[in-house]
C-alpha cells in the first residue's frame, strides 16, 4: 500500500497512512515521512505496535536522539526513550506524569535544541489528554512588517527553571513529582527570536512561554512586555492544532517552528502511558541564515 498524507487542520498537522514502524521503512518511505513533517509540521500515525527498540530504530530515521535531561524517568535499559506516565507502581510513578501542560518546545534550553520528538501512545485516557500545538511560522508571517523587523534583531535567552519557577503550585505537573534540582542543572542559552526552518527557507518564532525568560538586547520592561505579547499572539486559535489521542497513536513533530502543550482534564483514575524519544537539532540559525 503506497503511504498517503491527509491533512488534518489549516494551521498544521498531518495522518500519514500505509505505514507500519514496526519493520524498517525502505529509504524511499522514509523520505516519505520525513518530507510530510516537514510541510505539516505535526504527522499522526495511527493503530502502532512498537517495542522501545521498534520506535528507537523510527525515531532515527530524522536523526541522532537526545537523552533528556530528566534522568529519573528514562526506560530502564532504552535511555533514549522518556516514559510520560501517571502510573504508579506502589508508590513511586512509573514516569513523569502530566508532563508539558505549559506552552513549551521540547529542549529549547539546550545549545543543540530537539529537532523532533516522537511520542507513542501505549495506555491514554480516550477523550481525555489532548495535545495541543501551534504553527510558529505561520505566527511569524501574520506579524506586521515592523513587528517582524524588531523580532528578526532579537536573541531570546531561555532557561530550563524558569518552567518549574513559574508554575510551581499552579499545574499538576509539578505537585504530582517535580523537584527544583533537576532544573537547575541546566545552563540557560541563547537562541534567535526569529529562526530559518532548514527544509523549508521559512522563518518563524522561536519562542516558549515554558523557557523563554528575555531577550539580550531589552531591558526587563520591554522584554516582558514582547513575553506577554507573543504569549497571546502565538496561541491564536487559527495557529492551533489539537489531537484526540488513541490508544497505539504514533505522534511526530518538528520542534523547530512548533510549541505544545498538553490539556490535563484526567486524573491518577485515568491511566496514560508513553515513550518519548527526541531528536537533535542543529544549532539555531537566525533570521538572516541563507535557505
Amino acid at each position: 500500500m503506497a503511504i498517503q498524507v491527509h491533512r488534518l487542520a489549516t494551521a498544521l498537522g498531518a495522518e500519514v497512512r500505509g505505514v507500519d514502524l514496526s519493520r524498517p521503512l525502505a529509504e524511499d518511505a522514509a523520505e516519505t515521512v520525513r518530507r510530510a513533517l516537514w510541510n505539516h509540521a505535526v504527522i499522526v500515525i495511527r493503530d502502532q505496535r512498537l517495542t522501545p527498540e521498534q520506535q528507537i530504530a523510527f525515531s532515527r530515521i530524522f536523526g541522532p536522539l537526545e537523552r533528556h535531561v530528566l534522568a529519573d524517568n528514562l526506560l530502564a535499559g532504552h535511555p533514549d526513550i522518556l516514559v510520560l506516565s501517571n502510573k504508579k507502581a506502589g508508590e513511586k510513578r512509573l514516569g513523569r506524569a502530566y508532563a508539558g501542560e505549559y506552552w513549551h518546545s521540547d529542549s529549547s534550553y539546550l545549545a543543540r535544541p530537539a529537532l523532533g520528538s516522537v511520542l507513542y501512545g501505549i495506555e491514554v485516557p480516550v477523550g481525555f489528554g489532548d495535545t495541543q500545538w501551534v504553527n510558529l511560522a505561520a505566527a511569524y508571517a501574520a506579524l506586521s512588517p515592523a513587528m517582524q523587523l524588531l523580532c528578526d534583531g532579537l536573541t531570546g535567552l531561555h532557561e530550563f527553571q524558569n518552567a518549574y519557577r513559574s508554575y510551581l503550585g499552579v499545574l499538576r505537573e509539578f505537585s504530582a513529582g517535580a523537584y527544583e534540582g533537576e532544573y537547575t542543572r541546566v545552563v540557560p542559552v541563547a537562541h534567535p527570536l526569529v529562526r530559518r526552518h532548514l527544509p523549508t527557507g521559512r522563518k518563524s518564532l522561536y519562542y516558549n512561554p515554558g523557557f523563554t525568560v528575555g531577550f539580550e538586547e531589552l531591558n526587563a520592561a520591554e522584554g516582558d512586555a514582547l513575553l506577554r505579547f507573543l504569549a497571546d499572539h502565538c496561541t491564536r486559535p487559527e495557529f492551533t492544532f489539537r489531537h484526540h489521542w488513541q490508544q497505539r497513536d504514533v505522534v511526530v513533530w518538528d520542534n523547530r517552528r512548533t510549541m505544545h502543550r498538553l490539556v490535563v482534564d484526567f486524573d491518577d483514575d485515568q491511566p496514560r502511558y508513553m515513550h518519548r524519544t527526541t531528536v537533535v537539532g542543529e544549532v539555531p540559525e537566525g533570521a538572516n541564515a541563507t535557505a
